[in-house]
């Protein structure tokens, strides 16, 4: 690995149609426990805790207030 190589993949950024969505690290038995995220209205955006996934809110989807 040199200085211009990351360590790691950089982590996934996936498009969200819903403010409520569940991430769970998309690899079966090797991802990690079903955790369910809200998209803050204010950032439009959010990380999961556990792989780092960022859920980018679709700038047409439904505005609901869940």
């Amino acid at each position: 690995m040199s200085a211009t190589q990351p360590a790691h993949d950089a982590p996934a950024t996936h498009v969200a149609h819903a403010r409520r969505i569940a991430c769970d690290g998309g690899e079966g038995a090797l991802g990690h426990p079903r955790v369910w995220l809200t998209i803050p209205h204010d950032t439009g955006w959010v990380e999961c805790p556990y792989c780092d996934a960022r859920y980018v809110l679709d700038a047409n989807a439904a505005h609901d207030d869940h």
